[in-house]
């Protein structure tokens, strides 16, 4: 296939599942509070495919997004940019920011969330709680960047980061009845 038809099927779908990604954290925040109730284990297991899925979605997009940047990036359709792949002959660098980026944003919309709103005084409890999920995810988008970015991306490299989010999805499950037993009594 033509590489400038591939990169444009890239853009399309990138956009598309970029909407679809709308809806379904839409979905997803409305009923994560009844699912990862502490009532049967049936609702852990619910809690932990939920949390794996939306991470795999997430993941799945940011993938999508950057194979579409360097594939723009190798086309040449930056040409008048000076800098225009300096995210590329860089990936580390890069990886290591928007992971930064990513899982700060992930805090704080989740404490908003959670929370209503963001209090100082709630924050470093926050940040503890969050520090070890954040940590392996952290990892995971990582690697997904930084493989991407440098086109080393393969399918036991892809396994790998998946099971990385499967490992975080059962921590999640777990601190959350943990904060949930803790703060019940």
């Amino acid at each position: 296939m033509d590489p400038k038809k591939t990169t444009v099927i890239l853009g399309l779908a990138f956009i598309f599942f970029l909407a679809l990604s709308y809806v379904e954290n839409v979905i997803f925040f409305s009923i994560l509070g009844d699912v990862l109730a502490p009532r049967a284990l049936v609702n852990q297991i619910l809690g932990v495919v939920m949390l794996f899925t939306n991470n795999v979605l997430v993941i799945s997009l940011i993938l999508l997004g950057m194979t579409f940047y360097v594939n723009l990036v190798i086309l040449d359709l930056f040409k008048r940019e000076k800098y225009a792949d300096i995210v590329l002959e860089h990936p580390r660098t890069f990886a290591i920011v928007f992971t930064i980026m990513i899982l700060f944003l992930s805090i704080l919309r989740g404490s908003n969330l959670i929370y209503g709103g963001i209090s100082i005084e709630v924050m470093p409890i926050i940040l503890l709680v969050s520090v070890p999920i954040g940590i392996i995810e952290g990892y995971g988008i990582y690697l997904t960047i930084k493989k991407t970015l440098s086109r080393e991306i393969t399918m036991k490299s892809l396994v790998s980061i998946y099971v990385i989010f499967l490992i975080a999805a059962i921590m999640e499950v777990g601190f959350i009845n943990l904060l949930i037993c803790v703060s019940a009594r």
